[in-house]
């Protein structure tokens, strides 16, 4: 079984980045840190490796400076579950899932997720069950449909649901033999443009400014990375998005946060403006939702040439499900994560992993794609488009192996994941948080900015 440092090397050289700056890594700890039968320690710890790295070597090209980079495999399955540990004024998460939200079966004897948090996708799936947004109404419901069926009638209808399904039945499908032709993280220079200089600054990414569209988890991980490395992250949603609070509030350490209606021109135009001066151009829709609304990789390499995109899909840019929303919890279900867990657990229904793994580590491999398509830039020239996806980075976790009765580890509580806690002040209280993984000997990861609701700020860059 490859270790974690080969597993961090293939992804880094794969990059194109140098084999000796490995030297740099100490990774620490083994597998398992959660009961799972996968491999989920390695990833977080890899993964959040990969992103310190690269801002490692970012410093490097900016000051001349080497430095060490080490991740601890405990501390980052911690963080790749920070939401968890997250405290508020002392107060510990409230309920984050949609009352109907979870896993169903169906009437040929299958199992369904329903992913129900964000009121429009709840309503898409009770009209196509015509029922009640109550559980017992829709178990009956489901009772009357076929599996599958009800799977393509929901995602036509804007619900997002998946179907339970083994490895083997996921790897049958063209998503999958889609997928498995992309690489885990994909840079692709997109146009011309002249190198930009590295602004002066004391931290990796100081100067640099990352415009981040993305919600839940994935997305905001990686502005929140960006942050920790001293980036000016500008987190922008629409006054009228649905969004999950807690993690808003986890994910929003370091960043500023404004609102820019993208129905409207004057929110297109905020929007265009705040584009012109940004670096980094992070977003979370589907492939080609800001397509339409003018904002396409290549509309950001017009309007901004020289601009690192970064593109964050569920199932790959290619395939059938291309365009198919999901979560972490759905692509688990549909690639068969949740049934070969429960299968090591001896049970039948689906078994959720320990963590949104595929969420945060694609969070990570967001952020190191971004400071290696930036280091690229400034180098080469060029405007740049980096994509990944949640489906991608399950392949990724799935080829690491499973874990011999990984699933018999004592979870990691509250209590255990308090030397990784820090307190800080923040737009909505005292925060108890969990402190970044990667540790980095000369510019250590912090963030500079507390988490504030959503809309704090107007939708313009600070003055330098």
């Amino acid at each position: 079984m490859r270790s974690p440092h080969d597993i961090l090397a293939e992804l880094w050289t794969a990059s194109g980045g140098e084999l000796a700056a490995l030297d740099a890594v100490t990774l620490t700890g083994e597998e398992p840190q959660l009961p799972s039968s996968f491999r989920v320690g390695v990833a977080a710890q890899v993964s959040i490796a990969a992103a310190g790295l690269a801002a490692a070597e970012i410093w490097r090209l900016r000051s001349g400076q080497s430095q060490q980079v080490s991740v601890d495999m405990r501390h980052a399955a911690v963080e790749c579950r920070s939401e968890r540990y997250l405290r508020c004024d002392g107060n510990p998460p409230p309920p984050m899932w949609d009352p109907i939200a979870g896993v169903y079966s169906t009437g040929d004897n299958r199992f369904v997720r329903l992913h129900t948090n964000f009121p429009q996708h709840r309503d898409a799936v009770c009209k196509v069950l015509n029922c009640k947004p109550e559980r017992d109404a829709v178990q009956a419901a489901l009772r009357q449909w076929d599996g599958e069926a009800f799977e393509t009638a929901a995602y036509a209808e804007g619900g997002v649901v998946a179907l339970m399904r083994s490895y083997e039945q996921w790897r049958a499908l063209p998503q999958a033999a889609a997928l498995a032709a992309l690489p885990l993280v994909e840079i692709e220079k997109i146009g011309e443009a002249d190198p930009k200089p590295w602004p002066a600054g004391e931290r990796p990414l100081s100067g640099l400014r990352v415009l981040d569209l993305s919600r839940v988890i994935a997305g905001p991980v990686a502005g929140r990375t960006l942050a920790a490395h001293g980036a000016d992250v500008m987190l922008v949603s629409g006054p009228e998005l649905p969004a999950i609070p807690w993690l808003t509030i986890d994910t929003g350490r370091g960043k500023l946060s404004s609102f820019a209606d993208l129905k409207t021109e004057a929110g297109r135009a905020a929007l265009r403006d705040l584009l012109k001066d940004a670096d980094i151009f992070s977003q979370g829709y589907r492939p080609h939702a800001l397509a339409a609304l003018g904002f396409a990789p290549q509309d950001a390499a017009r309007i901004n040439p020289g601009i690192i995109s970064v593109s964050l899909s569920a199932y790959g840019r290619a395939g059938p499900w291309a365009e198919r929303r999901g979560f972490d919890s759905l692509v688990q279900c549909a690639t068969g994560f949740n049934h070969a867990e429960g299968q090591a657990a001896g049970i039948e229904a689906p078994k959720e992993l320990p963590a949104q793994i595929l969420d945060h580590a694609t969070g990570y491999l967001m952020a190191f794609g971004a400071m290696i398509a930036k280091a690229r830039q400034a180098r080469e020239g060029g405007s740049w488009h980096v994509q990944v996806s949640l489906a991608r980075t399950g392949k990724w976790l799935w080829d690491m192996g499973r874990v011999k009765d990984g699933l018999a580890a004592e979870d990691i509580k509250a209590e255990a994941a308090t030397p990784f806690i820090e307190q800080i002040e923040s737009g909505f209280g005292v925060l108890s948080a969990v402190r970044h993984a990667a540790a980095l000997s000369r510019t250590p990861a912090s963030w500079a900015r507390p988490a504030v609701p959503l809309g704090s700020h107007p939708p313009r860059w600070p003055s330098s």
